[in-house]
């Protein structure tokens, strides 16, 4: 027996690890990144801060001053705080191991379950995995709405601590019924679980919960600066009440936002209108998409409120590896679930690189 065998966890072992596609010399719309670079102007005050941080020392109270601008750009309600995460992805996996509750005679469930609808963005399930929790999916209706009467279902036998709610959803970039939603937080409310509402792709959605936050105390919303155009800096805070955030902002480790990434997200919220004037042109730019594509025979493109489009075609296999032979670089999701079925997802890049997709696309149909 080797030493991997012996000292690696099997389920570990029998994972995938998240896999990144190679990129080199393609236009990438695969990971749903903000095509926009910052301004010039705006790069050349950002590297002269930058460069006169003090790299030797740990972060510092600058930290909190991140989290108040970040607390006035989400127009936080009073009595609620908000945690920050080296990327979102952080942040679910400290909310799966903060509430990793083992087994006992005074618990009345055996053990902790995360429910979340499928096809969704994939962290929820592996974070849970790897914190010993269970993860039930609970698929969408054939055209991705969120399915009340299963999610209720699965809630009612599993008892889930943390009901994740995608909104956007990922892949299929739809917003869900708010009637469903309340369903689900209310079921939550009685069973005495946590609702996580992971507004990643906020930037380009047409609606928020935040307006609907205060009116619970399990209630969380989880956002990312990632798609706000920093992808690169990796940072997503989760807000919620503040006795809540402060028990989870327990298991935090110590820096684990650093001083670059810090003053990065300070430089942007201060000049955030380069940031929404981007946003607003990727809005632009997806409704362009969402047209031409759905005049391409044999393709249906369903409507988004993110920044990237789901497409079905006739045969996803053969038409990414002719987008790809044409130098553009998508994300394939036919096999993420039997519901995607021939589907793949585009990111909405520039409008010169989003004509060069379109053609690839129609070229590899």
């Amino acid at each position: 027996m080797n030493f991997i065998t012996r000292r690696i966890r099997a389920d570990v072992q029998a994972m995938h690890a998240y896999h990144v596609q190679n990129a080199k010399g393609l236009i990438k719309l695969d990971a749903m990144e903000n095509p926009h670079r910052l301004p010039l102007e705006l790069q050349a005050r950002l590297g002269q801060r930058l460069a006169a941080l003090a790299l030797n020392r740990y972060p510092d109270g600058r930290l909190n001053e991140l989290r108040d601008a970040l607390k006035t750009y989400a127009q936080l309600p009073l009595g609620f705080d908000l945690m920050l995460g080296n990327g979102s992805d952080e942040l679910i996996s400290l909310l799966a191991l903060a509430c990793a509750v083992p087994p006992s005679a005074e618990n009345d469930f055996t053990k902790p379950c995360v429910v979340a609808p499928v096809p969704g963005f994939v962290m929820y399930a592996m974070s849970a995995q790897l914190q010993g929790l269970d993860f039930v999916g609970v698929p969408l209706t054939a055209d991705f709405e969120l399915d009340r009467t299963a999610m209720l279902a699965a809630m009612a036998l599993h008892q889930p601590a943390i009901t994740y709610l995608a909104y956007p959803n990922n892949p299929t970039a739809n917003l869900w019924d708010d009637a469903a939603i309340e369903a689900v937080v209310q079921t939550a409310a009685e069973q005495g679980g946590l609702v996580v509402i992971d507004e990643a792709y906020q930037p380009f959605a047409a609606k928020s919960y935040i307006d609907r936050l205060a009116q619970h105390r399990h209630v969380l919303l989880l956002r990312t600066l990632s798609k706000f155009g920093l992808a690169g800096i990796r940072l997503g805070y989760l807000m919620g009440p503040k006795d809540l955030i402060a028990q989870i902002d327990k298991v935090r480790p110590p820096y684990n936002i650093s001083v670059l990434n810090c003053e990065t997200a300070l430089f942007a919220l201060e000049n955030k209108e380069a940031f929404e004037a981007q946003a607003l042109d990727i809005r632009a730019q997806r409704a362009i998409i969402f047209e031409k594509v759905s005049r391409f025979t044999g393709v249906h493109a369903f409507p988004s409120q993110a920044n990237m489009l789901l497409l079905r075609v006739p045969n996803a296999e053969k038409t990414f590896a002719g987008m790809v032979a044409r130098g553009v670089l998508v994300k394939n999701v036919s096999k993420m679930h039997p519901l995607l079925a021939n589907c793949l997802r585009l990111t909405v890049g520039t409008a010169e690189e989003n004509s060069q997709m379109l053609a690839a696309l129609e070229a590899s149909l």
